[in-house]
């Protein structure tokens, strides 16, 4: 039904997102952040003995809403000394089971800050940094590729190197590993050139006073992203949080593509699409201000809420962020807008399991074998990429269905890669021979019909995203009824 979609109350085990190295503020704080439902508590040791917290120690908890099942914030400590040096042990427990995580941390005693309202200064907490991706590379001898082929070309790509030659021209500009300026070039050429697209007076202007910066977020070619609170942003709000995009450098000619790509990400203004407040170009560094979500990435999202844990995503839940996906894959198809990189991981998760389009172009370690290196800096996301994408880079409004498909995959098998039993050059092989991902043992048939509907060799034949999102709009009215005889 309806109401059960709006929010799911899943239980989740503990799981500590991130415990890092402590750093000087007004004190000095071990940031952490912590996920669970119900929500954990949490206790520290010292060298293995319990902590007793008092008015020199204690855990600073930073809940901005109260229906978040992610905590983060410090352990902070006033004015300690060399005897507070040592390994700090985080342990969160609930009903469902506990985890622990230690690090080492040195503390060299009060050290002098601005104030934070000044925009150097950040506390680094990422409290989306994401569970490792634990992937099987099973080399299969036979038939790696799983299905058979649906047309006949068998190009030769035995090994990295070939592959690498075969794919240097490409340039992905949206990818989270490339240089800020090709990720500029192919956030131009996704649009069709149109003039109407540029405006420069319709960029909103933030007031650098009116950020604060509370957190990290992640960290890429282009610079860095935190979570912040924004004041005077809406004229119904006194003060909001935010995601805060800060470039690293800033040349003329970052500033002018800066300038560039802030005008076209004003014009995207869609439900499923992650809003873009504006800019800061007081000063420096230049930044961009974007709605914060507040549960991270879907591929994470997805994963914690797998078969494992106690409370998977029931099928109801998987079509309503399936169809949220293809609602914003609609909108950007009318704008002729090719987004090049579709994938879970820039799929973003917020209150009530609304789920928007977004890339921050964050570089994780977690993430980086989702993509393929070719040339200097330039990656490749080539498991979620049509034929036509891998060997004639050629990217459209086609190639974006394709990978919706292969995101509908990441959906139903609870995050997992595609292909993640092959190597990248495996892959593309299997990709190219035309065979298929097989169907996800959670996935009815009347969805996988829709995935297919996206992997047809000619791009043509590929089902309108528009049609898509009517097929999953209907099935979410009237979800299919599926038996797991395997389960």
């Amino acid at each position: 039904s309806s109401n059960a979609l709006q929010t799911p109350s899943l239980p989740v085990p503990p799981v500590i997102l991130l415990l890092d190295t402590a750093i000087p503020r007004h004190s000095w704080c071990i940031p952490f952040s912590v996920d669970g439902n119900p929500v954990p508590d949490i206790h520290w040791l010292f060298n293995g003995t319990a902590l007793v917290e008092g008015p020199y120690i204690h855990t600073l908890i930073m809940e901005y809403e109260h229906n978040s099942t992610v905590l983060h914030g410090c352990l902070q400590l006033n004015r300690p000394t060399h005897v507070n040096n040592g390994n700090y042990t985080l342990v969160v427990e609930n009903a469902l089971g506990w985890a622990s995580r230690t690090r080492n941390s040195s503390l060299e005693g009060p050290v002098e800050t601005t104030d934070e309202h000044t925009f150097g200064v950040s506390v680094a907490v990422a409290l989306a940094v994401f569970a490792c991706l634990s992937l099987s590379v099973m080399l299969i001898l036979l038939n790696k590729c799983g299905r058979r082929s649906k047309f006949g070309i068998n190009p030769v790509l035995a090994q990295e190197d070939d592959l690498a030659m075969s794919l240097h021209f490409m340039n992905l500009g949206s990818s989270p590993l490339s240089s800020a300026e090709s990720k500029l070039e192919g956030l131009k050429s996704n649009f069709i050139e149109n003039p109407q697209y540029f405006c420069n007076a319709c960029v909103h202007h933030v007031q650098r006073r009116d950020i604060v910066l509370k957190w990290e977020l992640g960290e890429g070619a282009f610079g860095k992203v935190f979570l912040a609170e924004c004041y005077n942003l809406l004229p119904e709000q006194e003060k909001m949080l935010v995601a805060v995009k800060a470039l690293k450098e800033v040349t003329e000619s970052a500033r002018l593509d800066f300038q560039r790509e802030a005008e076209l990400l004003t014009v995207l203004q869609h439900e499923h699409i992650v809003k873009f407040y504006g800019v800061c170009t007081e000063g420096e560094p230049l930044i961009m201000v974007f709605e914060y979500m507040k549960h991270g990435d879907l591929n994470r999202f997805l994963r914690s809420h797998g078969p494992d844990p106690r409370g998977p995503l029931a099928l109801g839940h998987m079509l309503h962020i399936a169809t949220q996906i293809a609602s914003g894959m609609v909108y950007l198809a009318s704008l002729h807008f090719v987004h090049r990189d579709l994938a879970t991981r820039n799929c973003l998760v917020g209150h009530d399991l609304v789920v928007k389009i977004g890339d921050f172009g964050m570089s994780r370690d977690i993430y980086s074998t989702d993509y393929y290196r070719v040339g200097g800096r330039t990656m490749l996301p080539i498991r979620w990429m049509p034929p036509e994408s891998i060997l004639y880079r050629k990217f459209t409004t086609e190639s974006d269905i394709w990978s919706f498909g292969v995101v509908l995959w990441e959906i139903f098998t609870y995050g997992k890669q595609p292909w993640y039993q092959l190597s990248n050059t495996e892959a593309i092989e299997c990709i190219t021979q035309g065979r298929e991902l097989e169907r996800p043992r959670t996935c009815p048939s009347e969805v996988y019909a829709i995935m297919q509907s996206c992997w047809q060799r000619e791009p043509q034949q590929r089902q309108p995203i528009k049609e898509i999102h009517s097929r999953l709009q209907a099935l979410v009215k009237t979800p299919p009824v599926y038996l797991d005889i395997l389960g």
